[in-house]
């Protein structure tokens, strides 16, 4: 099977990178295309596969529905170039080539229809297959959407699938042991970002000041950082953030991805944006697991609040692992399921129900 991946966000890069390798294994052939995003470039070469660059994203909605369409004519050029079987990804190309030319489309989408109106009116309708987490059952637009019970970051963040590397504590002059936090800062203009807030210059400088009586603190951000900010600033190659992050003693930021990152690894997590309350998979591991809490900017007081409660509990990291060996218990390996669904595409869409014991094969 000729298999394309269209790659618009770093973290998709994860979702996949594991199961194109399983497929390469058996025989199969993996093609990628991404936008121009260097960490898209540095994680995809690190891994070792080939890439077509296509142009870069563009910033304001009239902008970024131009360049759509110019990425779906550069995208089917590639598919009938090398006839290309089935697209995967999470972006609209590969469902609007898929309705122009004989490829079948799958995509794997954990956002919540309301929190995403453009993709769930554009990009989800048009798919061939769409799969979700179970845990936006009964909360989707589109009625044979496939859902698996677990999370997306599961796909290469579950146990089987990644070992924390102990020598990234050295790179960025840290001993084992030894505690420190992780902040990360989004910009908030991808388009369902319009009208979004996330933590202001003044409650960042807040959150360092309560920390740093309790260890080192590193910021990751995506774009530019406030000068107040420089002194703390990451700067580590992005396949090691992981690594990283599984030794942290607590992450803090306004980021939906890697709060939930944190939370699969068993890592205390705070996120505070607009999003609060609003993601389905963020609420289940808050609400169901306690692994991770989410504010409005409002209500940043009693993230602070809840801030010092975690400091305060001597066995905070011990506890989070339980809690993450609880919903570890409830969910598969993402990638197990994915390398099953492609390769026996399409007739796994008949094999799939929703039998309990039909998941246990994906554990």
């Amino acid at each position: 099977m000729r298999i394309l991946i269209d790659i618009g966000h770093p973290a998709h890069v994860h979702y996949y990178r594991n199961m194109a390798k399983e497929l390469e294994y058996k025989g199969h052939q993996v093609f990628w295309t991404i936008k121009d995003i260097e960490v898209v470039r540095k994680l995809l070469n690190h891994y070792g596969f080939n890439y077509t660059v296509l142009p870069r994203k563009s910033d304001g909605i009239l902008n970024k529905g131009l360049m759509q369409l110019y990425y779906d004519y550069l995208v089917w050029q590639i598919c009938r170039k090398h006839q290309i079987d089935l697209a995967l990804g999470t972006s609209a190309t590969v469902t609007h080539i898929s309705k122009i030319s004989k490829v079948k489309s799958v995509v794997f989408d954990d956002d919540d229809d309301d929190v995403q109106p453009l993709v769930t009116k554009f990009v989800n309708p048009f798919a061939d297959s769409l799969l979700s987490p179970d845990v936006l059952k009964g909360k989707r637009n589109r009625k044979d959407t496939i859902f698996f019970p677990s999370y997306m970051e599961l796909a290469y963040l579950h146990p089987k699938r990644f070992t924390p590397d102990p020598l990234v504590l050295n790179e960025v002059g840290l001993q084992k042991g030894e505690p420190f936090f992780i902040m990360r800062f989004n910009v908030f203009k991808a388009h369902h970002d319009v009208g979004v807030k996330g933590l202001s210059l003044e409650q960042k400088l807040k959150l360092i000041e309560v920390l740093k009586p309790y260890g080192k603190i590193l910021i990751t951000t995506e774009r530019n950082i406030e000068p107040e900010l420089k002194q703390y600033q990451l700067s580590i190659s992005p396949e090691k953030t992981h690594s990283l992050l599984a030794y942290a003693k607590i992450f803090i930021g306004d980021s939906q991805t890697m709060t939930s990152e944190a939370a699969v690894l068993g890592l205390p997590s705070l996120r505070c944006n607009s999003f609060a309350g609003r993601i389905s998979y963020l609420e289940e591991q808050e609400k169901k697991f306690q692994l991770t809490y989410a504010f409005l900017p409002e209500n940043f007081s009693q993230l602070i609040i809840k801030l010092n409660e975690m400091l305060a509990m001597p066995n905070l990291n011990e506890e989070w692992q339980k809690r993450r060996h609880k919903m570890l218990n409830d969910k598969i390996d993402v990638t197990a399921f994915m390398v099953w669904f492609i390769e026996n595409y399409p007739s796994s869409l008949d094999q799939i129900n929703e039998s309990p014991t039909f998941w246990e094969q994906f554990r």
